[in-house]
């Protein structure tokens, strides 16, 4: 079984322009998730999937793998898919460039130890949320699974609706994620879905369509860096963690 970690990093971002290369003590963001992956052992490989030539040029720069790949993609999603269409594995683990906090242990949960036999295989780690205004926070999309960890919904809602009993842990989806190549092919291949239009995320497409999407909760947080506090907040963690 092969598996390799893609990183998805576009460099216009409506809050943001060029955040994959926002300096983080010295270093292009980019290059903090990069390092990160690559300690994990269970890969074969860790690419970083761009459109543009000034991301290409920073990874040459700190020797990091990179693919252009088309700048029509409007989701990761869709940028994995043509990653997959030049880079032959069996499993293809979505790593979002915009989260330089991120912690390796966090892919020994959702890699399996072997090819799964469902052929359109997709999961994705959660994380708990805490605090009453991530529930509320549009950003932060939403999950409720079945009993088997299956994913019956995503919302931007805080959703179940606490009507009866406020004893619910609210789980938010990560942007560590996990396709076969089939999957990713039926991906590539279906219409936007309903659902998916509606809230923006596309994980419901497969969901819409009877694919089982397979939430993992992981204990392990990061940040997402969308606004400059983001990226001031991510520069202090480092600091603490990496002194010189």
């Amino acid at each position: 079984m092969k598996t390799v970690a893609v990183i998805p990093a576009r460099y216009q971002s409506s809050r943001m322009p060029g955040k994959p290369l926002a300096d983080i003590l010295g270093k292009p963001m980019i290059w903090w998730v990069y390092n990160e992956a690559k300690k994990c052992r269970a890969l074969a490989d860790v690419v970083i999937a761009t459109d543009d030539e000034r991301i290409q040029a920073a990874c040459r720069t700190y020797g990091m793998n990179c693919l252009m790949t088309s700048p029509d993609h409007d989701t990761p999603t869709g940028r994995i898919w043509e990653v997959s269409t030049k880079l032959e594995a069996d499993l293809y683990l979505q790593v979002m460039g915009d989260e330089p906090l991120i912690n390796v242990k966090a892919f020994d949960l959702i890699l399996p130890e072997s090819l799964p036999a469902d052929p359109y295989y997709v999961a994705v780690l959660t994380n708990v949320m805490t605090h009453p205004a991530d529930v509320v926070d549009f950003s932060n999309q939403k999950v409720v699974t079945n009993a088997e960890r299956e994913i019956l919904m995503i919302s931007r809602s805080p959703i179940p609706y606490p009507k009866g009993t406020l004893d619910f842990e609210y789980e938010k989806v990560t942007g560590i994620q996990l396709y076969s190549r089939k999957a990713l092919q039926f991906y590539h291949e279906t219409p936007k879905s309903a659902l998916e239009l509606a809230e923006e995320n596309d994980m419901m497409r497969f969901i819409e369509h009877g694919h089982k999407v397979h939430a993992i909760k992981s204990p392990y947080k990061t940040v997402s860096v969308d606004t400059p506090k983001d990226l001031d907040l991510v520069r202090r963690t480092l600091s603490e963690t990496n002194p010189e």
